[in-house]
């Protein structure tokens, strides 16, 4: 083995010249300063109010918000997530852990949203005071040798006094300059005059609008989220809605909101319009247009008549009231043995298809000797598959009917579990009717009635009306958002910072006269903060502009611009 160099050369004269932790050196290994708490805290803070990490929080919570598009949410629809889970009870435990079907109110989408708000302001901030302090300084000394930069040009105008035109080229300058939105300030050096000018601060302007008004957007959707509320509603026609908690059929707050303070009025559902492309016609059996008339009463003020059409919400005390869905409530009416009457109610029926095909689901926990629930299908235009089975044809009612298999046992009300009107459990229920029993299903048309299995009593289906025999239903969507406005206006404010962000160039030009023998001779040069592929052509206009304005005559020196063979 090597002696090493601390053996051997421990006599050798040392270079004063040379430190002693250099790499030949004899010192010890470099030592690293500690940060500590306090300098680990200010590189943190560095690293999270840069701009790259702006835009990296930014794109973060863009794709954290991919989610929410592709799974139902609890605060908009709190069915789908039900449906979600019985098509897929595995995976169910897993999306709902993560906050799948709570995306906007996840801890790991909050932290994203909180490190996006600090880093914006961060970076706001500072770039704020130093663009204030731009604003107020004047533009740079004209540089000595303007030939340097890659945009120049340079003219000579005639002159039979060269040092009175040299001040009046100066001059004609300045205020061409001015008028094209410069900033300009005179600057003289031995033997010329110059003007300079700069322009372009309103790019970063733009800029640090664009960033506030980020930061006011989320301040707006994070106060909005607070104050705001969202419930569903199924209205039949006939029957009122009460904006009261106690009458939605599923109600999300924000954190502020409990419920006690909606604003007081009512909707009654007149009607519901719809039309069908009739058979033979393009796009047969498609429905067109839809509107849920309505009857608005709000305590002090006159009832007033509305329609809610789709995509065309209507306000009502501060509440936006949008049109989600619709179909039809077959009105079904229940008799025990003796005749007396059980159950009679307009019950929606949930449509399956795009011909209006739609399940509905009636319980009946009191007044038969068990608890019965019926699973319903009604089909407006009935038709045969050649399975036999049925199905509807046509989404208007041409040719109505309701089926029904009976069901009883312990339909699970009275154990205090919330459970869907629209959902029957049937495991641990005892069948009578259609599937396996070999008994056919109940079907009804409208007006007639059939028997309930065991002599029970019977089920009628209930004309509606002469002229429609099945009620339809609207289902309405209530929301308030009282920073809808603030939203909108910010993020209206944001894109105007963005687009002056980037098609706003940032520019300095400078215009300098020499008196000489000949005449006054003028340079022109333009530099360009980042990429400007129009620069060049700025100065060459400027230089036209100016030397027009000096002779009548454009471009009267008879040479070529120095940087013809430049690349452009």
């Amino acid at each position: 083995m090597s002696p090493s160099r601390s053996e051997t050369d421990t006599d050798a004269p040392v270079d004063p010249l040379r430190p002693d932790d250099h790499a030949d050196g004899d010192g010890s290994a470099i030592a690293q300063p500690a940060l500590g708490v306090m300098g680990w805290a200010r590189w943190a803070w560095r690293q999270l109010t840069s701009m790259r990490t702006a835009l990296l929080l930014l794109l973060l919570l863009a794709v954290a918000a991919v989610p929410g598009s592709l799974f139902p949410q609890r605060s908009a629809d709190p069915n789908g997530v039900i449906q979600w889970q019985r098509d897929n009870p595995e995976a169910y435990p897993i999306v709902d852990a993560i906050g799948l079907f709570d995306v906007y109110q996840s801890p790991w989408f909050s932290a994203i949203y909180l490190l996006l708000f600090a880093s914006l302001i961060g970076c706001v901030t500072p770039r704020t005071k130093h663009h204030y302090k731009a604003l107020r300084s004047q533009p740079p000394r004209t540089p000595v040798r303007l030939s340097r930069l890659d945009d120049y040009e340079e003219r000579t105008v005639p002159a039979a006094d060269p040092a009175s035109q040299a001040r009046e080229a100066v001059d004609v300058a300045d205020r061409q300059l001015r008028r094209a939105g410069y900033r300009v300030r005179r600057y003289d050096g031995r033997g010329w005059l110059s003007v300079s000018a700069e322009r372009g601060y309103l790019r970063e302007t733009g800029n640090l609008v664009f960033h506030t008004a980020l930061i006011g957007v989320l301040v707006s959707v994070g106060l909005g989220g607070g104050f705001s509320y969202t419930g569903q509603r199924v209205v039949v026609e006939g029957t009122t809605f009460v904006n009261a908690l106690s009458d939605y059929s599923s109600f999300d707050a924000g954190r502020f909101i409990d419920g006690t303070g909606l604003a007081p009025y009512s909707l009654t559902l007149d009607e519901f319009q719809v039309t069908y492309q009739r058979p033979g016609t393009p796009g047969a059996g498609q429905a067109g247009d839809f509107s849920a008339d309505v009857t608005v009463r709000i305590p002090g003020e006159e009832d007033r008549t509305e329609s809610v059409i789709v995509n065309y919400p209507i306000s009502v005390a501060g509440d936006r009231i949008h049109l989600l869905g619709n179909g039809y409530a077959p009105t079904i009416t229940v008799r025990d043995a003796a005749g007396e009457l059980v159950y009679t109610e307009s019950q929606p029926f949930l449509p399956q298809d795009s011909n209006m095909t739609s399940l509905g689901i009636i319980k009946i926990p009191d007044g038969l000797p068990e608890q019965v629930g019926l699973v319903g299908f009604f089909y407006p235009t009935a038709g045969v598959l050649d399975s036999g089975a049925y199905t509807s044809i046509y989404g208007d009612v041409v040719n109505p009917l309701l089926t029904f298999n009976v069901y009883s046992g312990d339909l699970g009300i009275d154990d205090g579990t919330p459970r869907s009107v629209y959902t029957l459990e049937t495991d641990g229920l005892t069948q009578h009717t259609g599937g396996q029993t070999g008994v056919d299903s109940i079907e009804l048309t409208p007006g007639e009635t059939a028997e309930l299995p065991n002599g029970w009593g019977t089920v009628t289906w209930e004309i509606a009306s002469p002229e429609d025999p099945v009620k339809r239903f609207a289902s309405l969507q209530i929301q308030r958002d009282p920073t809808a406005g603030w939203v909108l206006a910010f993020s209206i404010l944001a894109m105007l910072g963005l687009f002056a962000g980037l098609f706003v160039p940032r520019r300095r030009v400078w215009v300098k006269a020499h008196p000489t023998d000949d005449g006054v001779r003028l340079e022109y040069a333009g530099l360009a903060r980042g990429e400007d592929p129009t620069l060049r052509k700025a100065v060459v206009d400027i230089a036209d502009a100016h030397t027009e304005a000096l002779t009548g005559v454009s471009d009267p020196s008879p040479q070529k611009e120095r940087t013809d063979e430049l690349p452009r």
